[in-house]
């Protein structure tokens, strides 16, 4: 009997390849499985199983992980309003981490002898699929063909058209991954410095003309509805904005950043709702939060955002810090009002009953209410009693 590999499959040009790879030149029986965190729709599902048959896939499943992917996920992503860089949010970093575990499960369950990947060596994905590979099933193999052979683009075209297979290969010029939370597109201009990706590359454009305002809901944290109609599948809600901001062509931008071996990387992304949410959601965190809860918070958000993007998921001091951030926002609830133009989104304001701007207290740069002029001469003369005392010793400003 032929030896039994789950090859984890996107059906584009590089799992493409191990897929006739893995079956010809290593006789292996080839179990093609794709992990759907939110970014395919039913048809494109059925292209892609269509696609695996014909490179000679012995069985296709597609597993559906998107719900998973937001309760244990993206949520937290949201409390902690984590862009890499603060600029990308951690899209394509964070659904490969539930696509692993949902391929290594699969591999388990039909015995397999092998788990595959079509990861170049030059990338973060490589990591996040080996790590989450070997942690939870070490006795399984990791073969990576597009790695280990060093392979170029063209390469795997010519190979994959030897064999009478035939793509839109002028299509697959740009590396497109879209998931729930955002799409990254890679392409020749991503890999210098000095130019950025042409419109044509971004897989959705701009259609709509003028302004419209937009209000999101927040409940206990979490984006739940907008425009009035609260979703009982937060999953929804995200799709039904990301539908609307994607009209507007907002959300992207270039992330430029540390890959986790160490050498700097650029993508590209289309992200029109997680953007508009981590925004949101931050603004709304300012009018219901205290001063600490925003400057703690911050810090624990900064080092879930790295581990994440690191492939430290399964870390139980994960589990730890998910713990302080879902306890941070039972306060954030309200609605939030965007204003949407092309290419562009901007923050209106927000109605809230955890407002903390009350005006019972005072009115910023207008009136006091809960203290008399002596008392902020007296708060302001102890405030400087250690900076008083300090340069009453040292002359470091002269």
């Amino acid at each position: 009997m032929k030896e039994k590999v789950v090859l984890a499959f996107s059906g584009g040009l590089d799992t493409s390849f191990c897929a006739k790879y893995l079956a010809e030149e290593k006789g292996l029986e080839v179990y093609t499985a794709i992990a759907n965190t939110g970014g395919f729709s039913d048809e494109e599902l059925k292209d892609i199983e269509e696609k695996a048959y014909k490179l000679g896939s012995a069985k296709h499943v597609s597993l559906d992980v998107t719900g998973t992917y937001y309760e244990k996920c993206i949520k937290y992503m949201v409390y902690g309003n984590i862009l890499r860089g603060n600029t990308y949010p951690i899209s394509v970093s964070s659904e490969r981490i539930f696509q692993a575990i949902a391929i290594i499960e699969y591999a388990k369950e039909i015995g397999a002898d092998y788990v595959a990947h079509g990861s170049t060596g030059a990338g973060n994905d490589q990591v996040r699929f080996d790590l989450t590979f070997d942690v939870l099933a070490p006795e399984i193999k990791i073969l990576t063909p597009t790695r280990d052979m060093v392979l170029t683009r063209e390469y795997e075209i010519n190979y994959l058209k030897e064999r009478g297979v035939e793509d839109d290969w002028v299509k697959m010029e740009y590396s497109i991954n879209k998931g729930l939370w955002g799409t990254s597109v890679g392409g020749k201009e991503t890999l210098s410095s000095d130019q950025t990706l042409p419109e044509e590359a971004y897989p959705s454009h701009l259609t709509k003309e003028g302004e419209e305002t937009v209000e999101l809901h927040f409940e206990a944290g979490e984006f739940v509805g907008l425009n009035g109609k609260i979703y009982d599948d937060k999953v929804d809600a995200i799709r039904v904005l990301e539908e609307i901001g994607a009209s507007w062509a907002v959300g992207r931008d270039m992330h430029i950043g540390d890959t986790i071996i160490g050498i700097k990387g650029r993508v590209g992304f289309e992200a029109a709702a997680p953007m508009m949410i981590i925004k949101a959601h931050h603004m709304l965190e300012k009018h219901t939060l205290t001063k600490w809860q925003q400057y703690w918070k911050e810090q624990l958000s900064n080092w879930y955002g790295m581990f994440l993007h690191e492939s430290q998921y399964l870390d139980p001091v994960m589990r730890d810090m998910e713990k302080f951030l879902e306890s941070s926002q039972r306060n954030v609830t309200g609605k939030v009002i965007v204003k949407l133009k092309p290419y562009h989104f901007q923050l209106i304001g927000v109605d809230s009953a955890k407002d903390l701007m009350k005006s019972d207290f005072g009115e910023y740069g207008e009136i006091n209410k809960a203290w008399t002029a002596d008392d902020v001469k007296g708060f302001t003369k102890i405030l400087g009693t250690s900076m008083k005392i300090y340069n009453a010793v040292n002359d470091d400003l002269n």
